[in-house]
């Protein structure tokens, strides 16, 4: 019985521990024609309450604009900074994202972001 405990725990508790879902809604794509082959694409993004997002680059200029909550964001070689409502967040094509989550455990997040990017290239690259 022990043993069926014990197992059960340490099986269940990766589960336990891995952070909501982060939302993300597209809002709108835009080809801008004063700008032959780029486009904007606009997203709200939700994070939970303890979300996060995986490491990540944007192909892409990506410029964040918190609607509610407090977010933590960063990247590599920068220091974290913590946003508020109102307040934004820049991140270039090159910048790896390697700090996104909520800064509340019980309160929700949100912010739009909109991303300046090539026709027809992934505006989100996961690293591995």
């Amino acid at each position: 019985m022990k043993r069926s405990l014990l197992f059960l725990l340490l099986v269940a508790a990766p589960l336990v521990a891995q952070p909501p879902p982060t939302k993300v809604t597209p809002l709108m794509t835009k080809p801008l024609p004063d700008y032959p082959g780029k486009e904007v694409v606009v997203l709200n993004v939700e994070y939970p309450p303890g979300g996060a997002d995986p490491v990540h680059r944007h192909d892409a200029n990506a410029f964040v604009y918190v609607l509610e909550g407090t977010i933590v964001m960063g990247v590599k070689g920068g220091k974290a900074v913590t946003l508020h409502a109102g307040e934004t967040f820049y991140e270039g094509p090159e910048d790896i994202h390697t700090i996104g989550r909520n800064a509340s455990s019980t309160k929700s997040a949100r912010f739009v972001v909109f991303l300046l990017k090539d026709i027809g290239k992934d505006a989100l690259l996961t690293k591995k």
